[in-house]
């Protein structure tokens, strides 16, 4: 009898660019596809980073550390995490980035890395800059391309996110350019933050100071000249 590939699609936000200055995972979220199909078994979380939170990064995703006071620790979720990633094929978009803080959390809690685990990673950027050459391969960009609705997106959010990466790896290999497969609002945002999740649809846009915009805006330059980050920040 075949083997029953199981895909997991994978994302993190955080309160920065680089764990090595010591930035933390606020959200983990993954998605659970097999057979092609998104089998709507999720896991999600929101994490108290202990620290504060970069403007550059709220700007992103809309979090400040007042939010997420009182959620679990990562070293709560962390078994939860890996467990539900056992035996699967992961798919990140820039995966070097989410690996990297997946690995410095797991490493506080002297845990094994991403590369000891029973599961394989995929990076979903390498495959679209091989797909689609010389073409921006952000995740708004391919849902662009591919015809995935991302009109929820106004933040970002890992549970959204690793959701319409799913949509869009799976249009993306098989080579059709739109899937009718629309992103649902999964019932666990509705535990959200008040006021946070990127998913509720009279979320207002934040408003940010002048001086933070302009760092704003050449943080989102040099991410996407090094990176091509799903975050276009």
């Amino acid at each position: 009898m075949e083997a029953v590939e199981r895909l997991v699609f994978l994302d993190t936000e955080t309160t920065g660019l680089d764990p090595r200055f010591g930035h933390r995972i606020i959200e983990v979220a993954a998605v659970e596809v097999i057979r092609r199909q998104i089998t709507g078994r999720t896991i999600h979380f929101y994490v108290d980073p202990e620290r504060d939170i970069d403007v550059g990064a709220t700007a992103v995703h809309g979090f400040t550390w007042d939010d997420l006071r009182g959620k679990p620790k990562f070293s709560s979720v962390a078994d939860n995490v890996m467990q539900f990633l056992i035996g699967a094929r992961v798919v990140i978009h820039n995966a070097a980035f989410d690996v990297s803080f997946l690995d410095a959390e797991l490493a506080r809690l002297r845990q094994p890395p991403m590369s000891k685990r029973d599961f394989a990673v995929e990076d979903s950027l390498a495959l679209a800059r091989k797909t689609y050459p010389g073409k921006r391969n952000s995740l708004d960009a391919l849902c662009d391309r591919l015809g995935v609705d991302n009109s929820q997106r106004n933040l970002h959010g890992a549970l959204l996110d690793a959701r319409l990466l799913a949509d869009v790896y799976l249009a993306m290999t098989r080579g059709q350019g739109k899937l009718d497969m629309p992103v649902a609002l999964p019932e666990q945002l509705m535990d959200a933050p008040q006021g946070h999740s990127a998913l509720i649809a009279n979320l207002l846009s934040i408003e940010v100071p002048q001086t933070s915009a302009e760092a704003h805006k050449q943080l989102v330059w040099k991410l996407s000249e090094s990176s091509g980050r799903v975050h276009d920040w």
